[in-house]
């Protein structure tokens, strides 16, 4: 994953008109004495209100087609994110490619591309040492959280990549892979898609946003990106049409691409994402051709 910032919104509730964040009563940033005497049961509403509205979007979720979330879908949609993480669309593959990139993200890994310099490398680890102690990369956890943030590799050379190649053989590394890919990117993001009014080819277009953005809500992040659409164009759950706020989200994150790095290659919107959109493809049919970094992938 490619971003700025570390704040991670996975397991913030999110709805159609923004982000939302609930404060529970016992954190650690709310005030130890309440300032009047009808705080806490102020607090205690909005969590009620955060619930409500959490409730009223699953029930849209779930009312909606299964789009990017349907098996056959699914696996399409990693496909498509491996020809641009990884230049193929073997993801499976990828459990154990390792290597810095020099994007100043550190060292970038896996199916769906963690970074030690973007939190969710660490993330992962910590959760599977969590399930299973004493794996091969639990040692290196101290140094995992120093270079958080970096692109340094301190603490890490020379064994982690060693160690990372070594744990991907290990069927129970590749489901954690898998697991922090969905709580962390998928799943967000198919699920504001829907709630956006998307069919499978927007829940996509977010989806791999999400990836290479990141899930953050700073001007270059995943939902900072999606404000900015907001602004140009309504979601079609505003009442507005499908293709044009597609076009204009894949205008904004191309121009945040270019602008962030002057000259990259943006041919997974150009040529990918923005060749099924022109072609109608809303519901990602196949068969699919698309070009990324100069290669051609075909899926029948």
């Amino acid at each position: 994953m490619k971003r700025a910032g570390v704040l991670l919104l996975a397991a913030v509730p999110v709805i159609a008109t923004g982000v939302y964040f609930v404060m529970p009563a016992d954190s650690a940033d709310a005030p130890a004495t309440p300032p009047v005497a009808g705080a806490p049961s102020s607090r205690e509403d909005a969590k009620n209100r955060a619930e409500q509205e959490r409730a009223a979007d699953d029930a849209i979720v779930a009312g909606r087609p299964p789009g990017l979330a349907a098996p056959a879908k699914k696996e399409l949609a990693q496909q498509l994110v491996s020809s641009a993480e990884a230049s193929t669309t073997q993801w499976r593959t990828s459990y154990g490619t390792i290597d810095d990139v020099g994007d100043g993200c550190g060292y970038t890994a896996g199916i769906i591309g963690f970074c030690t310099g973007t939190h969710d490398l660490l993330a992962l680890v910590e959760r599977y040492t969590e399930a299973h102690p004493g794996n091969g990369l639990a040692a290196y956890l101290p140094a995992l959280r120093e270079v958080d943030g970096t692109d340094s590799h301190e603490g890490l050379d020379p064994g982690f990549t060693a160690a990372w190649r070594a744990e991907a053989e290990l069927p129970a590394f590749r489901e954690a892979q898998e697991t922090e890919r969905d709580r962390v990117y998928f799943e967000p993001a198919v699920r504001l898609a829907k709630l956006d009014g998307l069919g499978t080819l927007g829940q996509f277009v977010y989806f791999d946003a999400m990836v290479f953005h990141g899930p953050d809500t700073d001007a270059e992040g995943f939902y900072g990106l999606r404000e900015r659409t907001m602004r140009k164009a309504k979601t079609p759950g505003q009442g507005g049409d499908e293709k044009t706020y597609l076009n204009a989200f894949l205008d904004v994150r191309r121009a945040a691409m270019r602008a962030k790095r002057p000259g990259t290659d943006t041919s997974r919107v150009d040529t990918a994402q923005r060749r099924f959109l022109e072609a109608g493809n809303m519901e990602l049919d196949t068969p699919l051709v698309w070009e990324v970094y100069g290669a051609t992938y075909k899926l029948p």
